[in-house]
């Protein structure tokens, strides 16, 4: 009955929405390098994110959201181009995103093209580059700075004492928040699409002290892991894996649990901007008709499989946390335990606002868990990293194929670290062939990196 009484809301909600005939606003959150260490995820304990919790419990999270590419550049391409790097070519970091897109085709001159204003702040592309046929207007990053002055040419995974007195402003994402606070508290003649681009906690991880402090260095625990957790594994996931690269330096440095703790700050840090986007909507004219979209564009690995940063196909550098907030249609602190990859933002916002879905999206609209997550739901979640890998993902299983033909096969029902390849198994010879169904047939070809546009 109850169930009932919940769907009969849900769709009164919805015929109210339509019939109101207004189009919906959108507050769009992409946030750089964040895994699935959110508290309401419960994958790292240690983990302090409140806010990104507090919308999560106004809305809809996908317990299991994925990212189509593990890498920055490539899998924001995906995301608001709207086709799978198979399609495009564009495969990794350096694959310029301009290259793989035609003037109007983004997510975001979508809204534009609809009369939407259309404003973005931070890292929504792989640059804070104005383009005119995707935006109405675009922050300036001109004297800002992402990781503090002095930061910029640091690849560090632990350089907060570089900068002991750093304030939440020195960063560029308190500006970028700034940017949209600013127009969500305006009155609007048109509705609005309103993008912020969070850049923590990509490297380098530095935040200003008071958000170390959560997080002492000697209360910090390893992630789960094994020792030769890669024996099991071919040459093409080792090499992937690079053990003898950052996580040779971590285990020989002892700086494994600084790194961490710089991670969880650097995390916190953002935590407090999503924060203040939120404060501001509620206290927008437009909060009961502003859909709110949270997402990271792939996760990161932190010694699980002898891997660090992202650039690999296993669970932590693929997994994100995902959350949407529907005014009418997502009840509050719901979840969906349906595996969905985040091809899915661009359809799903267009259907939201009836717009039109152009013919090139390769994603699946994930309306219909959004209202009600329960829903059947048949499609993995795939992710791609360089041409011919690829891993298939399932509420049940992950499976991985290399360009070479290495396989890889992890039972999640038992294993969520991934430490036992099935692969090899003759039982598992079914559940392999049935999840490489989902592969690509073709593929584009590397693309020429000095190529320009």
């Amino acid at each position: 009955m109850k169930h009932l009484l919940l769907c009969a809301l849900v769709v009164c909600g919805l015929v109210s929405h339509a019939t109101a005939g207004e189009k919906p606003n959108v507050l769009f959150i992409a946030i750089d390098d964040l895994n699935h260490w959110v508290t309401h995820l419960g994958r790292n304990p240690q983990a302090k994110t409140p806010n990104i919790d507090r919308l999560a419990s106004m809305g809809l999270t996908f317990e299991h959201a994925y990212c189509p590419v593990p890498a920055c550049e490539p899998s924001r391409c995906a995301i608001m181009g709207g086709r799978r790097p198979w399609t495009t070519g564009c495969y990794r970091n350096g694959d310029k995103w301009k290259n793989f897109q035609e003037a109007g085709e983004g997510l975001s001159a979508q809204f534009l093209q609809a009369g939407y204003h259309v404003a973005g702040a931070g890292k929504i592309y792989h640059s804070m580059a104005y383009h005119e046929e995707e935006w109405s207007e675009y922050m300036s990053k001109e004297g800002k700075s992402s990781n503090g002055p002095g930061v910029e040419k640091l690849d560090g995974f632990h350089v907060d004492k570089v900068h002991p007195d750093l304030k939440d402003e020195d960063l560029i994402d308190w500006h970028s928040a700034d940017y949209i606070i600013e127009r969500l508290q305006k009155e609007h003649d048109r509705p609005f699409f309103l993008a912020c681009g969070l850049y923590k906690p990509h490297l380098a991880f530095v935040a200003p002290r008071k958000y170390y402090e959560p997080f002492p260095l000697d209360s910090i625990d390893l992630p789960p892991h094994i020792d030769n957790d890669l024996a099991d594994i071919g040459p093409a996931g080792v090499r992937m894996a690079g053990p003898q690269g950052d996580h040779a330096r971590f285990l020989k440095s002892g700086r494994w649990k600084a790194a961490i703790q710089s991670y969880l700050a650097t995390c916190a840090y953002t935590d407090m901007n999503v924060g203040r986007l939120l404060d501001a909507l509620e206290k927008s004219p437009n909060k009961d008709n502003t859909i709110v979209v949270l997402w990271t564009d792939h996760g990161w690995s932190f010694g699980e499989k002898e891997h660090w940063r992202k650039f690999a196909l296993w669970e932590e550098p693929t997994r994100t946390p995902y959350i949407w907030l529907v005014p009418g249609i997502t009840a509050p602190g719901t979840r969906c335990r349906r595996t969905v990859d985040l091809m899915s933002i661009y359809p799903t916002l267009c259907e939201l606002a009836g717009l039109p879905v152009p013919e090139h999206v390769e994603g699946e609209s994930i309306v219909p868990l959004l209202k009600n997550p329960a829903a059947s739901w048949d499609r993995p979640a795939i992710t791609t990293h360089g041409r011919g890998n690829h891993a298939v993902r399932t509420e049940s299983y992950r499976y991985i194929r290399y360009a070479n033909g290495e396989e890889e096969l992890y039972d999640h029902r038992n294993d969520p670290y991934e430490w036992t390849n099935l692969a090899s198994l003759p039982d598992s010879n079914p559940i392999k062939a049935k999840m490489a169904k989902w592969l690509p047939k073709k593929e584009a070809p590397v693309p020429n990196r000095n190529a320009k546009k």
